[in-house]
């Protein structure tokens, strides 16, 4: 892929995990960061830190468009596979470590290894798609729209009371 094609598979791919990211903190796991913990950072700090976890993200997508190049993954769905097997190989060993160390529920461990194996599937996805000659065009729309039903639904969990509504200062 050119450098602008690539640039642009990245960052679609890494909005897609943050749009995700939205809505598996801020709607499936919401309820596990409201009791106390002796892990987790109060609410506002942790806000405050929510660039640092994005910029991190965008790493692991970087290192995982290297990757899926280096492999020759073509294809949304072998994008997804790839990306999946990956995510769950990277926080599934992060995670296994934090509980050999950490007060870290095991909720929120097991929370964290599944949503952030979808996440990196997710991604997958996108860079499998771009490699494989999808029009970036096509790819934004969709990035774009499953950006906006995340959102969206992140909202609707709040709303009817399935998930905490966020609340920072």
């Amino acid at each position: 892929m050119p450098n602008s094609r690539a640039i642009h598979s990245i960052a679609a791919a890494w909005i897609l995990s943050v749009a995700f990211d939205l809505f598996l903190h801020g709607g499936l796991l919401a309820r596990l960061y409201m009791a106390p913990s002796p892990f987790l950072l109060p609410l506002e700090d942790a806000f405050r830190r929510i660039p640092l976890g994005y910029a991190a993200f965008l790493g692991l997508t970087i290192a995982l468009y290297w990757l899926l190049a280096r492999l020759g993954v073509r294809g949304w769905r072998a994008g997804i596979r790839y990306g999946s097997i990956v995510g769950a190989i990277v926080w599934g060993a992060l995670v296994i470590g934090l509980y050999s160390i950490s007060t870290a529920s095991m909720p929120l461990l097991a929370g964290w290894w599944i949503g952030q194996a979808v996440e990196l599937g997710l991604a997958g996805g996108v860079l499998g798609a771009a490699a494989a000659g999808t029009p970036l065009k096509r790819i934004w729309t969709v990035v774009a729209a499953a950006a906006v039903a995340l959102v969206i639904a992140t909202i609707a969990l709040q709303s009817v009371g399935l998930a905490p509504a966020m609340k920072v200062g």
